[in-house]
């Protein structure tokens, strides 16, 4: 163990890890639930209740996800300047996140922590792993949202082929039903991706600490980051919500569950198989774009989609700016 790092210290940056994670639940509740309380499939207060809960199952099956936040993006940094890092880049990330929910803006608060972590490391003198930042989070954010677009055109598609004929009353209750399942499955992509994130900076503080060695993470901090996210998820993610579920298309039950069914399959693909932390917002709202472009190119607001694409560009910089600012902030304490 390294004595040289207070356990005081260590608690904080876990303090500051969770207070991250609660604004992760409520800034990316709407991911989850949107399409759902948009289409009045479920009601907010059911749909923020059945998010936490998958939330909070999902992030049981993120260790790979946790791994590469853990040990991936940054080289281990030491002692107490170590903690520091991982402190400026939690404030860079939690800012980030409260400036775009302020703001209404979906933007993934997963770049954001990669982000802060890549900034503070800059600044601090620790080596960025920029292979496994090509890999695993520049790679799979382009590809994220044209395979989300792609596939959730041609989900929808065939929705409305196998139902050309089929009576669109009883179709739309169908879909409203079909999409608890939908919703249930997006918010569980949504704790296996976040939740463990939040889990995998816990572990790198541990690390820097000595408390902790060797890849796996341990229960209690998965626990402590699933019941957070999920305490966010409940308290709802309102502006946002807005933003997913009416502003960039009008959606009825049908879209909502390709849109949903969309997007969870690849949260999980990229997160079970791949260990690759996408963001989740991004993944949804291609997903509604592609899903949207089957009425016409014209259903889709288009400026609102590229008001969420700027925000998307801006996170990582952004982010970046903050923890590094926090950095040298701090600096009179180091």
């Amino acid at each position: 163990m390294d004595t040289t790092v207070p356990l005081f210290g260590v608690v904080a940056v876990i303090a500051l890890a969770m207070g991250f994670n609660y604004t992760n639940g409520f800034h990316d509740a709407a991911n989850a639930i949107a399409t759902s309380v948009s289409t009045r499939a479920l009601t907010p207060r059911v749909a923020l209740v059945m998010a936490a809960v998958a939330n909070l199952f999902g992030a049981f099956f993120g260790q790979k996800v946790a791994a590469t936040i853990g040990s991936g993006i940054i080289a281990q940094p030491t002692g107490v300047d170590g903690l520091w890092l991982v402190a400026a880049a939690l404030v860079g990330a939690t800012g980030w996140n409260l400036l775009t929910w302020w703001f209404g803006l979906p933007s993934s608060s997963s770049h954001a922590l990669i982000g802060g972590l890549g900034g503070a490391a800059l600044v601090a003198g620790v080596a960025v792993q920029w292979s496994v930042i090509w890999t695993k989070v520049v790679i799979p954010m382009v590809l994220s949202p044209v395979i989300g677009l792609v596939v959730g055109y041609l989900v929808m598609a065939a929705i409305l082929w196998l139902f050309r004929r089929s009576n669109p009353g009883r179709v739309t209750r169908g879909f409203r039903l079909a999409q608890t399942a939908s919703a249930a499955a997006m918010a569980f992509g949504h704790g296996l991706q976040d939740a463990a994130k939040t889990a995998g900076v816990v572990v790198l503080a541990l690390t820097i600490a000595g408390y902790h060695t060797g890849p796996t993470v341990p229960l209690w901090v998965l626990v402590l980051s699933a019941v957070v996210i999920s305490l966010g998820t409940y308290a709802g993610g309102w502006r946002i919500m807005r933003t997913l579920g009416r502003r960039i298309i009008d959606l009825g039950p049908p879209q909502g569950f390709a849109a949903e069914t969309t997007a969870a399959s690849i949260l999980y693909v990229a997160g079970l198989a791949f260990g690759a932390p996408i963001s989740t917002t991004h993944t949804i709202t291609s997903a509604i774009m592609g899903v949207g472009a089957t009425k016409s190119v014209r259903a889709v607001r288009w400026n609102v989609a590229g008001n969420i694409v700027g925000a998307w560009f801006l996170t990582f910089p952004g982010a970046a700016l903050v923890a590094i600012l926090c950095w040298y902030a701090t600096a009179i304490f180091r």
